[in-house]
């Protein structure tokens, strides 16, 4: 019987720069199979948290517990301009220790990347290069995601291919956080957080997003 234990938690979560108190108190958690999203005003913390969760960052105070293999697509990009998309993907392959390249191939093709594997990351277009950033993601099949804005830059069909992906994950029993400060289509995710004045809390309907 599968469990629904969470994957990942949030305790108490406090982070401070200088005077400024961004997270006071975060509390929420992500169950197995999962499409969970957090949005906020730009400047709330939204990416402040997520680094948190990933690891990048450490709160002042308070906890996070996960289970299974993380994957973090920030919403800095994080390739390298003088590489090549397939050499990013063998790069990343040897960080995550991955036998081949299989997934990651399957993961070009589905977000029509395929066509840019000799290609430097430096002449791609910026939703080109934000598609990169999220197949270095997901190429190790984790079983949490962590994404921040992901499908900036993206224009309408990859914004739709993008949600797609994000379906078929929790299909597959993934678990997913999208983090954005765009609160349209907020009817794709299971469960909807607001982050606010350091604290997250349960959007309960649409029209509160509406009214927001």
């Amino acid at each position: 019987m599968p469990t629904t234990d969470p994957v990942l938690q949030a305790i108490d979560l406090h982070k401070s720069y200088g005077h400024r108190s961004v997270l006071s108190g975060v509390e929420f958690e992500l169950r197995p199979g999962e499409l969970l999203g957090i949005i906020g005003e730009n400047g709330a913390g939204k990416s402040t948290l997520l680094q948190i969760l990933a690891g990048v960052l450490r709160a002042d105070r308070g906890e996070v517990v996960h289970r299974g293999s993380l994957g973090y697509c920030p919403q800095r990009i994080v390739v390298n301009d003088d590489l090549t998309v397939g050499q990013h993907l063998r790069y990343f392959q040897s960080a995550y220790r991955m036998p081949d390249l299989t997934r990651a191939w399957q993961l070009l093709d589905r977000l029509a990347l395929t066509p840019y594997r000799t290609i430097r990351a430096g002449a791609l277009s910026g939703g080109t290069r934000q598609k990169l950033n999220l197949v270095l993601a997901l190429m190790h099949d984790p079983d949490v995601v962590l994404m921040d804005e992901p499908y900036q830059g993206f224009d309408w069909e990859n914004y739709l291919a993008f949600w797609q992906l994000a379906g078929q994950l929790r299909d597959e029993g993934r678990s997913v956080l999208v983090i954005s400060h765009i609160a349209h289509d907020t009817e794709r995710f299971d469960r909807l957080y607001r982050l606010e004045a350091g604290k997250v809390t349960a959007v309960r309907s649409e029209l509160e997003v509406v009214a927001s």
